[in-house]
């Protein structure tokens, strides 16, 4: 978050080489179950976000079901994601913490 935070709370930051796919969920549910139950686990602390991008130009990304019927998400390449940040509107804002 300290590098969202860095961006003004406007961007996502570039993804790291083992990172291809940027990958935001649609269900705040599953997004917390990630936060809460893989990235405290793994990372200390887990954050669950809220951001509005441009309808028209998210069109290009065909809904994902990675799993369960509620388990949806846009695949974003990496290489797409500083035009996928130009297309955000407003901030990024942090709707969970959990430590």
């Amino acid at each position: 978050m300290d590098l969202v935070r860095e961006l003004n709370w406007r961007a996502w930051p570039p993804r790291l080489p083992e990172q291809p796919i940027f990958y935001p969920v649609l269900n705040e549910d599953y997004a917390v179950k990630i936060a809460r139950d893989w990235n405290v686990k793994h990372d200390g602390a887990g954050f669950v976000t809220r951001f509005e991008v441009e309808s028209e130009f998210l069109s290009r990304y065909p809904v994902q079901q990675a799993g369960g019927e509620t388990i949806l998400e846009l695949w974003v390449p990496a290489e797409e994601l500083g035009e996928f940040n130009a297309h955000i509107v407003g901030e990024i804002e942090v709707v969970h913490e959990f430590r």
